[in-house]
């Protein structure tokens, strides 16, 4: 194996990725080394890139959507195998003794750190992970279908999970997450109402295709009251207006890292015991919880694949809302 690897770097907030050669990274203790098949554009990987988020680790290699195979083991671990396909979410690595980890909180872990912000990513040839925050993948489906269930399916499970038992559900930002948990909310019996950016018809048929009882825009009224919202779009503009929309005793759940401020409302469109609350990245729990559901039935992913060096292209495309679904960028064999 050559000891280098193609990877996109992100040196500086606000500019483009760059096609570096690296060395390839090697295991330390509990460690694996994996040898990446494709990594998910995730919208946090933009926020990243524009520089919205804080304590970023620079230069940093992005991408915390990572399907791959296990090419060598760092010391003391068991629990894989080389050749095994393995899973790599955006929790990379926790304390474990403060007190949320103590309390089955790790999501809310105070030294926590994440893949593809403060731990090197997948978008590179290889990458090593924390063997204990890996996931067992399966093997036949093709890697860039596999992809965008280690976060838009992830974190879209989380935040249905706090929707409860909302049998009208709408989500607002019709895009990776919202097309993976529309599948999974569907087949619980809820129904999903989606809201896209106004006049953005392909994605509302998109919707209906697969099983949204209704879509429009976000600046139109739902036909009924809604139980609860989840909310995938970084605008921090849309809060009031679901609140407006769910039905007393109802929540609305913002379900990315970063959004927008919140303009001020009436307290009226609180009150009524409405809830506003956040996703906070992911437990392995979590994980282990939504990988068993998809093993009994598989999610259909709608994917745009890229090659490594189309990046920035991807980011791009993603950012202007460009494609339906996921975009994944899909290594070639490594060199």
């Amino acid at each position: 194996m050559d000891n280098t690897m193609r990877a996109m770097v992100l040196e500086q907030p606000g500019t483009h990725l760059r096609l570096m050669r690296r060395a390839v990274p090697q295991p330390s203790a509990g460690q694996v080394l994996i040898a990446v098949e494709a990594c998910g554009v995730c919208r946090t990987d933009l926020h990243l890139v524009d520089g919205e988020l804080p304590d970023a680790v620079l230069p940093m290699i992005p991408g915390h959507e990572i399907v791959g195979r296990i090419a060598a083991l760092g010391e003391g671990v068991q629990t894989w195998q080389t050749g095994q396909r393995v899973g790599v979410p955006w929790l990379g690595w926790t304390c474990g003794a403060c007190r949320f980890c103590r309390s089955g909180r790790e999501n809310l872990c105070e030294r926590a750190r994440f893949t593809g912000y403060q731990i090197p990513g997948g978008y590179a040839e290889y990458t090593v992970a924390d063997a204990r925050y890996c996931f067992a993948l399966p093997d036949g489906p093709a890697p860039e279908c596999l992809a965008p269930l280690l976060c838009a399916g992830l974190i879209g499970y989380r935040a249905l999970r706090m929707a409860g038992d909302a049998l009208r559900l709408g989500v607002y930002g019709f895009g990776a997450a919202a097309h993976l948990v529309t599948q999974v909310a569907r087949r619980q019996g809820r129904e999903v109402y989606a809201l896209t950016r106004p006049g953005d018809t392909g994605s509302q048929a998109f919707a209906r295709s697969l099983g949204a009882s209704w879509a429009g825009g976000s600046d139109e009224s739902p036909p009924q009251p809604l139980d609860a919202v989840l909310i995938f779009a970084p605008v921090g503009e849309l809060v009031p207006a679901a609140l407006r929309h769910v039905d007393p005793g109802g929540c609305v759940v913002c379900a990315g890292i970063h959004m927008s401020d919140i303009p001020s409302f009436p307290y009226a469109w609180l009150w009524g015991e409405r809830s506003l609350r956040s996703v906070a990245n992911l437990t392995r729990c979590d994980g282990d919880e939504f990988f068993e559901l998809v093993r009994h039935a598989p999610l259909q992913t709608a994917v745009h694949v890229f090659a490594l060096e189309q990046a920035n292209e991807a980011l791009d495309k993603l950012r202007h809302g460009a494609f339906q679904g996921a975009a994944v960028l899909r290594m070639a064999a490594p060199t």
